[in-house]
Parts: structure tokens; C-alpha cells; sequence
């Protein structure tokens, strides 16, 4: 597999989850699919910044317990049963980890799927928003923000600080407009399989990132150079 030769050594790749590492649009929708909820119009209004990731968390909280209220963590555990890893992704982190890269995930999404997809594929670090439960178990009204969608950025900028990595040696993968500010300077980004029409157009509009369409993961590897 030919490999691009006149870029820096890759020595760190950081992923998005959803829609990246598995194929699912959203680990937020797929809760939303299966309460039966439609929450378009506020991520309309959070992509466009009008309001902030704690309240679009706190709406879809509100959302699912107007369907059914209490919300055991076991049952979002289930809702997430049938989502699959998207193709490739388990032979393109254990080629990443095989060449000595270090392998993260940062991710908007829910922290209890998240966490699950990183400890199946084995990655060396991750992040992820999330929920908070009740001593028994229980949803509670708030979401847990530790990062913001549109801030991905500072966490990259400390996860290399904390490893002794530098930007040169790190490629970002995400499949939306959100996921651009992984792109931080000095690192490369790419792109992966853009879904949603404002996502095509923000990939088309930077002319400083690649973009691979396809939905294989092991698509990106060409785009990387190891030692």
C-alpha cells in the first residue's frame, strides 16, 4: 500500500467516533431513534451556534423522558446493541498501533458507547460528553460536557502536551464541519466519508485538509506515512 511521502512522519492519530470508527451517524440519534424523539431543529440551532452543548445535551434529555420516565442506564446500554464498527476500523488501529502511533478518540458522543468502542478496539486514550445517573441508576436532567464540539482543538493541543507528541506528527479523522477544529496548527486532517450536506460543502470550502469518501476506514492509510 503506497503511502504519502512528503509528509511528516505520522506519529499520532486522533479520531472522531461517530460516523468515523462506527458506522452510525450519532450515538445522540441513535438515543433519539430509539425513543421514538427528533431533536433536528436544536442541532440546527447548535451547529449555528445558538446554543451551547449543555443545553442541546439538556434537550435531548428532556426529549427522551417526555417518552419514558425513569431512563435505566441498562436500557441505553441496549439501544446501542445493533451499531457496528465501521469497516476497517479494527485493522486500521491495530496498523496504527503496529507502526508505533499513538491512537486516541475525541469524541462529542456519549461517553458510555464511546468508552465501549474504545476498549473494543484498544486505544491508548480517549474523551467523550456524556451523562449523568442518579444513585439508582437512573438519567439524570444533565449531560455531562467535557469538551466542546466545536473546541476539539484544546484537547488535542493537551493530549499531545501530556505525550510528548508534537502537531506535525498528528493526523485528525472526522466526518462533519464540527470535527474541523481538530485541525489545529501544524497537524493534518482528513475528512472521512462527510454525510450531512453542510459537512460536504465545509470540506469543500477548506482547502487545506484532505477528504477520503468511502466507507471503509483503511481508505485513510494511503494518506499517512509511518517509518
Amino acid at each position: 500500500m503506497s503511502q504519502t511521502p512528503d509528509v511528516p512522519q505520522t506519529k499520532c492519530v486522533v479520531f472522531d467516533c461517530d460516523g468515523v470508527l462506527v458506522n452510525a451517524v450519532s450515538s445522540w440519534r441513535t438515543l433519539h431513534d430509539h425513543f421514538g424523539t427528533d431533536n433536528s431543529l436544536h442541532l440546527q440551532r447548535f451547529i449555528r451556534g445558538e446554543i451551547t452543548d449543555v443545553e442541546f445535551m439538556r434537550s435531548d434529555i428532556q426529549m427522551w423522558k417526555e417518552v419514558q420516565d425513569p431512563i435505566y442506564r441498562d436500557e441505553l446500554f441496549r439501544a446501542y446493541s445493533g451499531i457496528q464498527l465501521m469497516d476497517g476500523a479494527r485493522e486500521v488501529v491495530q496498523e496504527l498501533q503496529n507502526n508505533g502511533v499513538f491512537v486516541a478518540i475525541v469524541s462529542a458522543g456519549v461517553d458510555l458507547f464511546v468508552a465501549s468502542i474504545a476498549a473494543m478496539l484498544k486505544v491508548d486514550d480517549w474523551i467523550a460528553n456524556g451523562f449523568v445517573f442518579n444513585e439508582d441508576d437512573t438519567l439524570s436532567d444533565e449531560g455531562v460536557c467535557r469538551l466542546h464540539a466545536t473546541g476539539k482543538g484544546e484537547i488535542i493541543h493537551r493530549l499531545l502536551e501530556m505525550n510528548g507528541l508534537d502537531a506535525a506528527g498528528c493526523v485528525s479523522v472526522g466526518d462533519s464541519e464540527m470535527d474541523l477544529s481538530m485541525h489545529i496548527d501544524g497537524s493534518r486532517f482528513i475528512g472521512f466519508n462527510p454525510t450531512r450536506d453542510t459537512s460536504i460543502a465545509a470540506f469543500e470550502a477548506a482547502t487545506d485538509i484532505e477528504v477520503v469518501h468511502s466507507k471503509d476506514l483503511r481508505t485513510i492509510l494511503p494518506h499517512l506515512r509511518f517509518a
